[in-house]
């Protein structure tokens, strides 16, 4: 990785966690921080490593892999700005269950561990944006396994479409983000049942030319999906901006 020419402050700002810490804990934040540009492909942290910093994306996309004993590896989340990386494992000190590899180039905020432990600890407004970062992500994590368990492989892929669609404000043209085998690892399946679907789904609701996709039946492609409103439209719980009360006495003595 290399070293971003980007401001620190802009980075900062844009990884949504820090509004409201305290000038003494900016200071103490921009001492601990730096920026990097991790090009595709080139691996974060890796699974088992005790983290040495809390990483952020601000840009661009990083997968999450899970790879086995005998060495088989799947995707197991996408991240994209602005999103820590498994902050449950900073906080807690212990190995990472996933290694980190940049899908596409990333823009990374790496904070030290240590410092961004003390922080978190010192600092209400940021203890209260990872408690909500926390259950966005418990959240992602349970949808992924209802989608999982409770989705046959036709509706997992129809949901996803409809899911991708969503994100580009509705189009109904697509372009696939990554390589099929990626994307069929993420969705539980692999590469060949994932194209055995796509062209199943041809007969009644798209187009498929490569990696472009062309919903031309956006309804019938909902009926695949087999629509689940608690899994397919969970808004992201927003960070914290508001006015905290005063942080407690106790606390801010601890500081000195």
């Amino acid at each position: 990785m290399r070293d971003s020419n980007g401001p620190l402050e802009e980075a900062i700002e844009t990884a949504g966690l820090f509004a409201g810490v305290s000038a003494e804990g900016m200071r103490r934040l921009r001492a601990a921080a730096v920026v990097q540009i991790a090009p595709v492909g080139v691996i974060l942290f890796e699974q088992g490593d005790l983290p040495s910093f809390q990483s952020v994306v601000l840009g661009g996309g990083v997968h999450l892999l899970g790879r086995s004993p005998s060495g088989h590896e799947v995707v197991l989340a996408l991240a994209e700005a602005p999103e820590p990386l498994l902050p449950a494992s900073v906080l807690a000190e212990t190995p990472y269950l996933a290694r980190a590899r940049a899908v596409e180039a990333a823009r990374v905020l790496m904070v030290q561990a240590d410092v961004f432990r003390a922080l978190a600890t010192e600092e209400a407004a940021l203890a209260q944006a990872l408690l909500l970062v926390l259950s966005r992500q418990f959240r992602c994590m349970v949808r992924q396994i209802r989608t999982l368990k409770l989705r046959n492989t036709t509706e997992r892929v129809a949901a996803y479409l409809l899911r991708l669609s969503r994100r580009h404000g509705g189009t109904q043209r697509l372009s696939l983000p990554y390589e099929k085998g990626l994307i069929a690892s993420e969705l539980g399946m692999t590469r060949e049942s994932f194209s055995r679907v796509l062209a199943t789904l041809q007969e009644r609701a798209i187009a498929v030319h490569g990696q472009s996709i062309e919903i031309r039946d956006p309804e019938s492609l909902r009926e695949l999906s087999a629509p689940d409103p608690l899994t397919d439209r969970d808004p992201a719980l927003a960070l914290p901006h508001a006015t905290l009360p005063p942080r407690p006495a106790a606390l801010h003595d601890r500081r000195h």
